[in-house]
């Protein structure tokens, strides 16, 4: 289906259910599917766990949790995971560190939290924070399950590094001693162990020419040392503790991911809505299933058509690949002085001249999740009506970062 088809297709849906407002965020259900299963089937059997931040929306994490294949989500705060737990969703692994002693404290009194959601920790220091929070409120023979994340980074030389600043454990010295420190604390108990491969998983490997083959080059590299690295890591914290769990990927690699042996789950949620960013890979190519459609408010001049806001710029290193990409009509570019702007964005075209005042230009996000900080709601469309609309995590009233 064209970008063309799809987007008259949202257009004729949003009229016949008299949804005149803009700007407007849409979501294909069809599309959102079809990717569900492509995932499931990239992991291969391997349980497919779903980062929260890349949907921010309970309605669409509750539709692919009840899909064969997934199994728990992974949440970016305690609060968040405390709140989606209570409404329902079991089996939560809180992604990040947390220092919010509310939260901890509210862990700690909460039975049937302390099941279902599982901490981060990477250094000494954050469990010396957990036990001091939870100290008053942790019923005696209780524990706070914990999760030991391992740096996944990629440094071949001392000064070379392909990665996130994540944790400071990065072999399997670093973390047995972590998880004998994690064994002498009654108030919390080892279960799992993370890594996120973020140089393999959320770079894309499809430009052509001398950056390309060294991406390529980079993540080849990078995915054979630490397959082996994260093996003898999680064969040394065995001797320490049991595991129920080790995750590990992204969505950019869930394939590479789900071929290790010691691997027992992948993390991958930004493939299900298909943003911009993995235009750019090779492995896979998921269904853009999240479309933003904004007003045009003004007509400047011969070629320029003004758009009302348009500046959902995502998170990472500042870039034109953190810009919406503008996908209908077809042939308009940024103005170079104003790029996207919170408040108006001119974009630049012939195509301009065939726009009026009230006409919808129709985008897609770079990253999944962090449109749902903009859009109350989300508009359901499948086959060519929508079908419903499912409040955003903002739209709940709820912000945790």
């Amino acid at each position: 289906m064209t970008t063309g088809e799809r987007v008259a297709r949202y257009e004729a849906a949003l009229a016949s259910a008299r949804i005149a407002e803009r700007p407007v965020a849409v979501c294909d259900l069809d599309a959102f599917d079809a990717n569900a299963d492509d995932l499931v089937r990239r992991a291969s059997g391997v349980p497919v766990r779903i980062p929260s931040k890349s949907l921010r929306v309970r309605a669409l994490l509750e539709r692919a949790l009840a899909r064969p294949g997934f199994r728990g989500v992974l949440a970016y705060t305690l609060a968040e995971a405390l709140w989606l737990c209570e409404g329902g969703i079991d089996d939560i692994l809180v992604a990040y560190p947390t220092v919010d002693r509310d939260a901890l404290a509210r862990l700690a009194r909460d039975e049937r939290a302390r099941e279902q959601i599982a901490i981060m920790v990477d250094e000494t220091a954050q469990l010396d924070l957990v036990e001091d929070a939870v100290r008053a409120a942790l019923p005696r023979g209780a524990s706070i399950r914990t999760v030991l994340e391992l740096d996944a980074a990629y440094a071949p030389l001392r000064r070379l590094r392909f990665g996130a600043l994540r944790s400071p454990v990065a072999d399997a010295p670093a973390a047995v001693a972590l998880a004998r420190e994690i064994a002498r604390r009654p108030a919390q108990r080892l279960i799992g162990r993370m890594a996120y491969e973020g140089q393999i998983a959320g770079v894309g490997d499809g430009a052509r020419g001398p950056y390309g083959l060294a991406v390529r080059t980079m993540q080849a590299l990078s995915a054979r040392e630490l397959a082996e690295r994260r093996a003898a890591v999680v064969a040394a914290v065995r001797e320490v503790a049991d595991l129920e769990l080790v995750n590990a990927g992204g969505t950019g690699s869930v394939e590479r991911s789900a071929g290790e042996e010691a691997v027992t789950e992948i993390a991958a949620g930004s493939g299900l809505l298909g943003p911009a960013l993995f235009d750019g890979y090779r492995a896979f190519s998921p269904q853009p299933a999240l479309w933003l459609g904004f007003p045009v408010v003004r007509r400047p001049g011969p070629g320029v058509a003004t758009l009302l806001g348009g500046g959902w710029i995502v998170s990472g290193v500042p870039g034109r690949d953190r810009l919406p990409v503008i996908a209908h009509p077809a042939g308009f570019a940024y103005a170079p002085q104003e790029a996207a702007g919170e408040v108006q964005t001119p974009v630049l075209g012939p195509a301009a001249d065939a726009l009026r005042v009230g006409s919808t230009v129709w985008l897609r996000p770079a990253k999944a999740g962090e449109s749902a900080e903009h859009a109350p709601v989300y508009r359901l469309v499948a086959g060519d009506r929508v079908v419903d609309e499912a409040p955003t995590y903002r739209g709940e009233g709820r912000f945790f970062l």
